[in-house]
């Protein structure tokens, strides 16, 4: 057992990352991030921020979400990869698009080692709020 030396908590692995305060907004959670990821990380929230403009930003499972009637999309920094989670992607439109990315139901990993395609986040955003759009239409009322 390993014992975090700021927190307290009991870990399983050596220096296991951890948020020994969870952070309560996007701008924490993205200071908290290696350094090199960072940029990338404020790129993505651009990119998520120009297509659901109206959008809440807040933290929800630990992730930065954009949040408009209901969870837009999270997005997180692994140890290789992007994390994008804009929910379930078997009715995506741009699924062809996705043929080289690790993916499951509802989760896209984006290597860090290859180029990040900025505008596939953005199709996955313009899709993801005409879906929360149809859904919830009063959310997005005084948004037009």
């Amino acid at each position: 057992m390993w014992t975090c030396p700021s927190c307290g908590r009991e870990f399983s692995r050596i220096d296991q990352h951890h948020f020994c305060q969870a952070p309560t907004a996007i701008d924490d959670y993205i200071a908290e991030r290696d350094e090199a990821v960072r940029p990338l990380l404020e790129q993505v929230r651009e990119c998520i921020r120009a297509e659901a403009p109206d959008a809440t930003e807040k933290i929800s499972w630990s992730m930065p979400t954009f949040w408009q009637g209901e969870n837009l999309i999270h997005f997180a920094a692994a140890k290789h990869h992007l994390g994008l989670y804009p929910g379930d992607l078997t009715e995506a439109p741009f699924a062809e698009r996705l043929a080289g990315y690790h993916t499951s139901k509802g989760a896209i990993q984006l290597p860090y080692d290859k180029p990040i395609d900025f505008d596939l986040i953005r199709d996955i955003v313009r899709w993801r709020v005409e879906r929360a759009k149809a859904k919830h239409p009063k959310a997005f009322a005084t948004a037009e």
